[in-house]
């Protein structure tokens, strides 16, 4: 018989620096989660990817113990970090504080298939332009 799933908890977490202070102690605290060993298993699984801020769902199960699913970094993440940017432009639109290529929009699209909803790369390509774009990146064909 399966365990029966009493949470699920959705956390955004940097990649190999989990530690009990807020989001995680507090989140998991509440479920009476071993914080500790979420930490120590969500950092020794993220190594070698410091840098992205990754989604986690952590299902918390009746007898405490817990399982998680690291997904891929959101699109916004691996767009600052393709650009060099810091933040994305707050007047998208208007002002455009970077510029990406098709290379690099496919690159990312490729990353986020598994957690986009479509399975065709040229939609996947246009839902990546989308956010570039609302982030002030221009895309250059």
């Amino acid at each position: 018989m399966a365990k029966e799933v009493v949470a699920q908890i959705k956390l955004y977490v940097p990649a190999g620096q989990a530690n009990p202070a807020p989001p995680v102690g507090p989140a998991l605290g509440q479920h009476g989660v071993n914080i500790m060993g979420f930490c120590k298993a969500f950092n020794e699984k993220t190594k070698g990817r410091e840098g992205l801020i990754l989604p986690a769902v952590i299902s918390v199960y009746k007898d405490k113990s817990f399982d998680f699913i690291i997904k891929t970094p959101p699109s916004s993440v691996l767009l600052k970090k393709a650009a060099n940017l810091a933040k994305a432009s707050g007047m998208a639109g208007k002002e455009m504080i970077g510029s990406l290529d098709m290379a690099q929009i496919k690159e990312i699209a490729k990353t986020k298939m598994e957690d986009l909803n479509t399975e065709n790369l040229d939609e996947a390509i246009k839902t990546i332009m989308g956010t570039a774009r609302s982030m002030g990146i221009e895309v250059k064909e």
